[in-house]
């Protein structure tokens, strides 16, 4: 999407994607190796019953899912950070994550005006529609004439 196609209230929700054991575990084994992530016999013994996936690969899913439904094709280029990150209920193999992006700012800067500014919230959502990440992000677009 392009910038001048984005507003603020807009609601953005993607299709879902679907983390298999082998994604879960490939990315934990190269990131993320604790035992909760790696080894199903031990995790099936502590706290949460099982594999879960890492936060890093959760926060990664949801970045895939925003980059393919919002900023592809946009002058995105770039983010000075995020502001709050939470991940309230455990990832597993097997879900489907869907975005629902909710824009809460979409302006202009004022000292650079060929600087756009993306204030947005991230709410990962798995198939029960279970909060599993939230993010507020900033996203900076670059709206110089071509």
């Amino acid at each position: 999407m392009k910038f001048a196609d984005l507003s603020p209230g807009q609601v953005i929700e993607t299709t879902p994607y679907h983390l298999s054991e082998a994604a879960l575990l490939a990315f934990a084994r190269e990131y993320d190796p604790q035992w909760f992530h790696i080894d199903a016999a031990a995790a099936s013994a502590g706290k949460f019953q099982g594999l879960i996936a890492s936060g890093w690969q959760t926060c990664a899913i949801a970045m895939r899912l925003g980059v393919d439904h919002v900023l592809a094709g946009s002058e995105a280029f770039a983010s000075p950070g995020v502001t709050n990150i939470k991940w309230p209920r455990p990832v597993r193999a097997g879900d489907d994550l869907r975005l629902r992006a909710t824009l809460n700012e979409v302006r202009r800067s004022s000292s650079k005006p060929n600087l756009g500014v993306l204030n947005w919230h991230w709410a990962l959502l798995n198939q029960h529609d279970e909060l599993v990440l939230e993010v507020d992000a900033t996203s900076l677009f670059d709206l110089s004439p071509a």
